[in-house]
């Protein structure tokens, strides 16, 4: 876990390769994820690093890039930005816990992104950028309780766009997921992502 402080300084470390970005603090949660809604749903890829780092092979919301699952050419768009991954190769929902059943066929939860789970016919047009070509998504349920930040933010873009999910995938390129504020900003810098976020800071 870093706080604002350590993710301050690391941003002030970094001031010189930063110069043609708008740093900006943020005063509360509800600001960061209604911001950060806001980029997403207008098409930007948005690096998400809040919290602490998760243990194991997925990415749960923590050190994330996250995108709008409801735009096709979105798996094109990361290929080619940051992630260089064979066209095959599938992008993760994740859904607001409650909301799973309304578009999975399964509605039990799975925290960990480790299964398998057929996407209902008639909600894939909605979210194709997560919808594999054999109509199935390898799915994270969020709650509240597990994950209070990142619930929230998939909440807002609920609320903005009707769809209660984000495209999630791993916060790195063809590296181990970043861990601290200046792997985070390395990977922003070096790939051609649109916005960080990190803590309060955007």
């Amino acid at each position: 876990d870093f706080n604002d402080a350590e993710i301050k300084d690391a941003i002030e470390e970094k001031k010189e390769t930063l110069s043609g970005c708008t740093v900006t603090e943020l005063g509360s949660e509800e600001e960061v994820c209604d911001r950060s809604a806001r980029f997403i749903a207008d098409g930007k890829i948005l690096g998400w690093f809040q919290g602490r780092m998760e243990w194991g092979a997925r990415a749960l919301g923590n050190r994330s890039i996250l995108a709008d699952p409801r735009r096709e050419e979105m798996k094109n768009i990361l290929n080619e930005r940051i992630k260089k991954r064979e066209w095959f190769r599938p992008f993760a929902p994740s859904v607001l816990e409650e909301k799973a059943g309304e578009y999975f066929q399964r509605d039990y939860p799975d925290n960990f992104m480790s299964k398998v789970s057929v996407i209902r016919t008639e909600k894939r047009k909605l979210v194709p950028a997560v919808a594999h070509i054999d109509g199935t998504g390898r799915l994270q349920t969020v709650s509240k309780e597990k994950n209070r930040i990142f619930y929230r933010l998939i909440e807002a873009f609920n609320n903005l766009t009707g769809i209660p999910m984000l495209l999630n995938t791993s916060f790195n390129e063809n590296e181990p997921i970043v861990c601290r504020p200046s792997e985070a900003i390395n990977c922003f810098l070096r790939t051609r992502m649109d916005v960080l976020v990190m803590g309060k800071f955007i």
